[in-house]
């Protein structure tokens, strides 16, 4: 596939959330990093995250269509998470998705599955209420096959329409017994998530760009988390997440994609859930 450049107009949504100055470039820079560095953050300084962001991923994935990224976060206290961006260098929209934090989070716990179309370092860049930014990366090798973003939708394309839009939403582990508590949810959604890049085998022409913009979490009236996307991430969005109770008994998701179709849910939590 020809390969589109590094920085797309999905880059942009980094810009939602950052502006700044300097740049600082990582130690472990591959060559299209300081690009984005400088158009999605701004050239801010970024520092070292070892100690506030623990990232996971795997260096061999099973599956290059669906690589699951996960982030740890904590920081010092007086302080909160602004933001948390996850990034794909070496991908035609690197940055795959960007969490808008919910008020007075201090720690937290992100897991999405994204697509990888090569071999790519791969990041998570925290910023803190005080315009600070933090970043872990590692390298995560391409397992090999079709590029991911180029790759067609696993599954029949009529039951993929049919069941377009189709939430799913789990507790992860003990549920809380009260307010004030760490509880754990799984969001899962049913969509393509078309990149615009693949070919349809049939009538040969690309199939239409149609992905996942926004995904926003609720706990009562309070916001978890509002989730910006791109292409990168994978078919079928997932977000594994944690929240600090609040006494609500539902968790509403909403989701938006960019034909405008919009899906809203609400999911029983807590003792009574």
């Amino acid at each position: 596939m020809v390969r589109r450049p590094a920085l797309s107009i999905f880059s942009f949504l980094l810009l939602a959330v950052s502006g700044g100055t300097s740049l600082a470039l990582s130690a472990h820079a591959s060559e299209t990093w300081p690009g984005i560095h400088a158009e999605a953050f701004g050239g801010r300084p970024i520092q070292d995250g070892r100690g506030i962001v623990k990232l996971t991923a795997p260096y061999r994935p099973d599956d290059v269509r669906s690589v699951p990224m996960e982030a740890d976060i904590k920081l010092p206290e007086g302080r909160t998470i602004r933001a948390v961006s996850f990034v794909v260098d070496m991908n035609p929209a690197p940055v795959a998705a960007v969490f808008r934090m919910g008020e007075g989070r201090t720690q937290a716990h992100l897991k999405t599955h994204i697509r990888l179309d090569q071999q790519s370092d791969v990041r998570v860049i925290v910023e803190a209420d005080d315009g600070a930014l933090y970043m872990a990366e590692q390298l995560v090798k391409f397992a090999g096959g079709q590029a991911s973003c180029s790759a067609p939708p696993v599954g029949d394309p009529a039951e993929i329409a049919a069941n377009m839009g189709k939430m799913d939403f789990a507790s992860v582990g003990k549920k809380p017994s009260g307010s004030h508590q760490i509880a754990h949810a799984r969001y899962d959604l049913n969509h393509p998530n078309h990149t615009g890049m693949v070919l349809d085998p049939v009538t040969l022409l690309y199939i239409p760009l149609l992905m996942v913009e926004r995904i926003e979490a609720r706990q009562g009236d309070e916001l978890v988390f509002e989730m910006t996307g791109s292409i990168t991430l994978a078919q079928n969005p997932t977000v594994t997440f944690d929240y600090v109770t609040n006494g609500a008994t539902e968790m509403t998701v909403s989701t938006r994609d960019t034909s405008g179709a919009t899906w809203t849910r609400s999911f029983p939590i807590g003792p009574a859930g």
